[in-house]
């Protein structure tokens, strides 16, 4: 990411993963791809970010293979939306410890500035990043939900990537649905 110097060849593994995962901004869209906001124009709104901030996280996140990109309708109009890949959805505990850790240690400004970590097989919050604290069932995003008290008044299931990965961080037109609608 050339917003700072690359660490992409360290030697060290944390210098090589905060390469890719330190971005604060690319942290927070990969957030919203896991609350199901793959869309330019929602992922912008959400965060309240500029065109071309958001435009360069993306790109690396898809460089860094985070993300791919499917098509869908708008009207006549073919767009591209953002979706996990199997190494995107392999972030989720990264982001899980953030979360935790910030609950943990960190004042929030206010009494809606909360979000939980809850295994929805259990349906008990977790403190622990990978597995649930208690019930022992390892997380993916398949059975996580994160519970933003400022986006909802309950947990929301997290986006999972495609059953299938595609070169080059894109999906071939003919599988795409341009029923789907992902909510902002």
């Amino acid at each position: 990411m050339p917003l700072r110097s690359d660490w992409s060849a360290r030697t060290c593994s944390l210098a090589r993963g905060l390469d890719v995962l330190g971005d604060p901004w690319g942290s927070l869209v990969l957030r919203e791809i896991f609350f199901g906001n793959g869309r330019f124009d929602a992922i912008k709104q959400r965060l309240e970010v500029a065109d071309t901030v958001l435009s360069k996280r993306l790109g690396w996140l898809l460089e860094a293979g985070l993300l791919a990109q499917r098509p869908y309708q708008d009207g006549s109009r073919t767009r591209q939306e953002y979706v996990l890949t199997a190494k995107g959805e392999d972030s989720l505990p990264v982001l899980n410890a953030i979360i935790i850790w910030a609950e943990k240690h960190l004042d929030a400004p206010n009494e809606v500035s909360h979000m939980r970590v809850i295994h929805t097989d259990c349906g008990r919050p977790t403190s622990s990043a990978d597995t649930c604290s208690h019930c022992g069932v390892p997380l993916t995003a398949a059975n996580t939900s994160w519970h933003s008290f400022k986006r909802s008044d309950h947990p929301m299931p997290l986006a999972t990537a495609p059953a299938e990965t595609f070169p080059a961080g894109t999906f071939p037109a003919e599988s795409a649905s341009p029923e789907t609608e992902i909510p902002a």
